[in-house]
């Protein structure tokens, strides 16, 4: 199967090594035809590959090598009390983070069109899961971070051995500089917000919850939302079921942005196209996004679900942290700031049956 992308006026392109935008708006994977094959699914080693019908690849030359196990995170209950309150235990992925489903399909497919050197930017998480998975596929790997990034994020980056490029002033100001030698250098950019395959990745987050849910779907998803990575991955992958006829629902999708730096909160507030704000502060680094290009997708796949952005408020993260970890779940800021907004709208959001399913995203080492 040729795998295609297409524009915001549905035109089509072939993916190739150079090519991560159009001259205008953003790339988004052509719809193809998803299947779930229950009985073969079953047998399958426990990574996201055992839905490879579902995935953009005719084989499995690449991603046989270059696996590291990710995928089928556990998915527990937050407490004896609350059995339908679920946590999936994303930061147990192989360097800690969720950012793995990407990185692994992104860097597979990097493989198949020949790249042999990248260039990514990060907060830190996806960066390092794409340092990971470029060592594992011996590609040369340049990433760039903002200065601010947490010295345990960049010597996760560096012990994987991708050269590290710290820029100074914001989250944006470091993808431009990513761009900019992109374009100067003919790299190609493994970037986890406009390189459409990454979502190719995330989207198995959905396919996991399912099976491991006995083949249904919850009635609520919590995820965080800087870029939307993981929501709108998250979204394909309920639209790949549901097209499939393996479920006849979609859950409701409830984002998490924190409060001083929230422009998709503010847009579907106000009920406005997504534009940007200034980013006032957050320790929930990983969600720190003040201009996220896919903003208005992340805006449209939220309300086809009947969901909503909410916020965290920055007293509250620290606190958070701590009841997850007396839960067991040591995770980092942008992940306690999904649970401290949840805890703040739950009875808003929520109905007392519902089955909810949060996502832990980011491993508390990390910090």
């Amino acid at each position: 199967m040729n795998y295609l992308f297409i524009d915001e006026s549905l035109n089509e392109y072939t993916p190739s090594k150079h090519q991560w935008r159009p001259k205008s708006g953003l790339f988004n994977v052509k719809p193809y035809k998803t299947s779930f094959p229950l009985e073969k699914i079953k047998t399958r080693s426990a990574s996201l590959w055992r839905y490879k019908e579902a995935l953009p690849f005719s084989n499995n030359k690449h991603f046989s090598s270059l696996t590291l196990g990710e995928g089928m995170t556990p998915l527990v209950s937050f407490n004896s009390t609350e059995p339908n309150f679920l946590m999936k235990m994303d930061y147990l992925m192989p360097t800690g983070s969720f950012k793995d489903r990407g990185a692994a399909v992104l860097i597979a497919k990097a493989l198949e069109l020949g790249v042999t050197s990248v260039i990514a930017d990060s907060s830190g998480n996806a960066g390092t899961s794409i340092a990971a998975y470029c060592a594992r596929a011996n590609m040369n790997c340049h990433i760039y971070v903002p200065d601010s990034t947490s010295q345990k994020k960049l010597g996760q980056i560096e012990a994987h051995g991708a050269q590290i490029h710290k820029i100074s002033g914001s989250r944006e100001d470091t993808a431009l500089a990513a761009m900019k030698a992109v374009e100067a250098e003919h790299k190609f950019y493994a970037s986890h917000v406009y390189n459409p395959f990454f979502y190719e990745g995330t989207k198995t987050f959905a396919f996991e919850i399912w099976e491991q849910l006995g083949f249904q779907l919850p009635d609520t998803v919590v995820l965080p939302v800087g870029n939307g990575t993981l929501l709108l991955g998250a979204f394909i992958g309920f639209k790949n079921l549901k097209e499939a006829e393996a479920t006849d629902k979609i859950p409701k999708i409830i984002g998490v942005q924190a409060e001083g730096c929230a422009p998709i909160a503010k847009g579907i507030r106000n009920n406005l196209n997504v534009s940007a704000v200034k980013n006032k502060g957050t320790q929930a680094e990983g969600i720190a996004i003040a201009d996220p290009a896919r903003g208005n997708q992340v805006l449209a796949a939220v309300k086809s679900t009947g969901g909503t952005i909410v916020t965290a408020p920055e007293e509250c993260i620290d606190a958070a942290q701590k009841e997850l970890a007396q839960r067991g779940f040591f995770v980092e800021p942008t992940t306690a700031a999904t649970y401290a907004a949840f805890n703040k709208y739950r009875d808003s959001i929520t109905t007392v049956d519902d089955v909810i399913v949060m996502s832990l995203c980011g491993s508390g080492l990390k910090k």
